[in-house]
């Protein structure tokens, strides 16, 4: 039985990778899980200079889920090639690195750095605030999505794949333009856009008002988004949003995606991606599937 999938030219070992932004870049959480067992780390964020992120509060927990207003804090390009590119070459695992900026110049700046780095792919992070539009961000409007793809495939030496924003009315128009901007592959779906308020403060929880809802709250969204992209365009898709159990990975495969990001489930249960790895297996040699290939899309 064969696990191994093919994304853009780059074999994983298994199609089970973590979303950016819960994971770190693997140091944290090497204790819990080993990651010669994934098959890709996508790493957190990283932009051309450090960034603060929003001020606190910034997290909050949700029915079924959570909410973050992070705001991509990151040490920067130079600290991440420094320290966290050594730290996971020491593990047999594919390197995903996660991509933001405020500007095409920001990405492109990034991007071409990584150029001579020993990284497998890049993630580009669309759902950033485009600063030149008034904050819109990029990946809400077709036109300046399929842009920022041509802008970094300039650059990029790695496939790129461009991660899509849920906040949009068609999907499949999103994964269309940046097909169309070269996407070497797309991943779906960044966070939910969603605000709480303390009844009792009378206040806002998050200081930033709003944040991004994930968890299995999502799922059902997400899925339903999986399935529209994949029948929207050719190349392979990472499907991601609430996946917390095997099962949940799967559904996302039927639906069609060729792989699966793990993200909130991570935070409260730091192993979750090795039961997610070995229920999959688990799944396929029950149902009789030779390769994980064979399951994708398979629900039509």
């Amino acid at each position: 039985m064969n696990m191994k999938v093919n994304i853009a030219g780059v074999e994983w070992k298994n199609p089970v990778t973590v979303a950016s932004g819960t994971f770190g870049s693997g140091a944290e959480f090497a204790d819990y899980v080993d990651l010669n067992r994934l098959g890709a780390v996508t790493t957190k964020g990283v932009a051309n200079i450090p960034w603060a992120g929003n001020p606190t509060p910034r997290v909050a927990e949700t029915y079924g889920g959570m909410m973050n207003a992070v705001g991509l804090q990151n040490p920067g390009i130079d600290v991440f090639c420094e320290r966290d590119i050594p730290f996971l070459r020491q593990y047999d695992t594919k390197i995903i690195v996660n991509v933001c900026g405020k500007s095409e110049e920001d990405y492109c700046e990034v991007v071409e750095r990584l150029a001579g780095e020993d990284v497998d792919m890049l993630e580009i992070n669309i759902s950033c605030p485009n600063v030149k539009e008034g904050g819109i961000a990029f990946g809400q409007d077709p036109k300046a999505a399929e842009a920022i793809t041509k802008a970094v495939k300039k650059y990029a030496k790695q496939p790129v794949i461009m991660k899509l924003s849920p906040n949009v009315t068609s999907i499949a128009e999103m994964a269309k333009a940046v097909e169309a901007g070269g996407a070497d592959a797309v991943s779906l779906i960044n966070t939910i856009t969603g605000m709480k308020i303390d009844i009792n403060r009378k206040s806002f929880v998050l200081a930033n008002k709003t944040g991004g809802v994930s968890g299995p709250a999502i799922h059902p969204i997400a899925v339903r988004m999986v399935y529209e992209a994949a029948n929207a365009v050719k190349v392979p898709i990472i499907g991601m949003g609430g996946i917390a159990a095997a099962e949940d990975a799967i559904e996302m495969i039927l639906a069609g995606a060729s792989a699966v990001s793990v993200g909130t489930a991570n935070f409260h249960d730091p192993g979750v991606t090795m039961k997610i790895v070995d229920g999959i297996e688990e799944y396929m040699r029950r149902q009789g599937f030779e390769s994980v290939d064979e399951m994708v899309g398979l629900v039509k």
